[in-house]
């Protein structure tokens, strides 16, 4: 995971958005962030499931 703290990663987010972006995509952006922290908290708590498991859940 990376050095950078919380708010050093929402403005870098926010200022990568296009000029014509909207307060919606940016909160879009903000949750997608919010969302990838959040699994990758949980498997680093070992909380993730197996790939395998995953495969036949979606029946594949």
């Amino acid at each position: 995971m990376s050095s950078e703290t919380i708010p050093d990663r929402i403005l870098e987010s926010l200022q990568n958005l296009p000029s014509d972006a909207t307060y919606d995509d940016a909160i879009e952006r903000l949750v997608f962030l919010a969302k990838i922290d959040a699994g990758l908290a949980e498997l680093d708590a070992g909380e993730g499931i197996p790939h395998d498991q995953v495969k036949r859940r979606l029946g594949l």
